[in-house]
């Protein structure tokens, strides 16, 4: 199955959260987005639960030579989370990606001030915090803002996106408490490719989910 677009995606998705809601597995719920792709989809299960929405910025630490492949992620301040057997397998070390975790760091902070425009983190304490992507393919950059959110001292952690590789799944499972998937494919080289439309989301249309339009 494909989903039309992140909307279609998020209202499905929203579907099997709230009948997992009206069981009472997921009280005082709070939705926050991993942007940017996370929000649209967001919305739509924040909208189903009642939920206040928001975001968790991660940031993906890509390679020096091949930015798109992430040997690590970062979440708020923590240290970064690297993949030790892909450092390993490209002749890496985590000394060497000194400046790009500098690099993205600041790109995290930026855009978590442009988001929140000076609004305060949510307090998680105590809520069941649903974490919501369009999509996992590794699982690096949804792993890193798990086990930053771990430290907020919320309730419980629900992982929940359309769809995910089974490798990413396996590995998220062990940082929330419960992940819910609804596309497993055995074959799975990008999240885009099970969405009909998956047109890239700006820091504009991230602002204007969050303001409700």
């Amino acid at each position: 199955m494909r989903f039309h677009d992140r909307v279609h995606a998020g209202r499905e998705l929203a579907e099997r959260l709230r009948i997992r809601q009206e069981a009472g597995a997921l009280t005082h719920p709070v939705v926050l987005a991993l942007p940017r792709g996370g929000v649209t989809v967001a919305r739509e299960v924040a909208r189903a639960l009642e939920a206040p929405l928001d975001v968790v910025v991660a940031r993906k630490i890509g390679a020096p030579f091949q930015e798109e492949l992430g040997v690590g992620a970062l979440a708020g301040d923590d240290p970064p989370l690297f993949d030790e057997r892909t450092l390993d397998d490209l002749g890496l070390t985590e000394s060497a990606l000194d400046d790009t975790v500098e690099r993205e760091r600041a790109e995290l902070h930026r855009r978590e001030q442009r988001y929140r425009e000076g609004r305060p983190a949510p307090e998680l304490r105590d809520r069941t915090v649903i974490v919501v992507d369009d999509g996992v393919a590794t699982g690096a950059t949804a792993r890193a803002a798990l086990r930053w959110l771990r430290r907020q001292s919320p309730e419980r952690v629900v992982l929940a996106v359309p769809v995910c590789s089974p490798q990413a799944a396996d590995l998220l499972r062990g940082e929330a408490d419960e992940v819910l998937c609804l596309q497993r494919p055995t074959v799975f080289l990008a999240v885009g490719e099970w969405y009909e439309d998956f047109e890239q989301l700006t820091d504009d249309d991230v602002l204007a989910v969050l303001h409700g339009q």
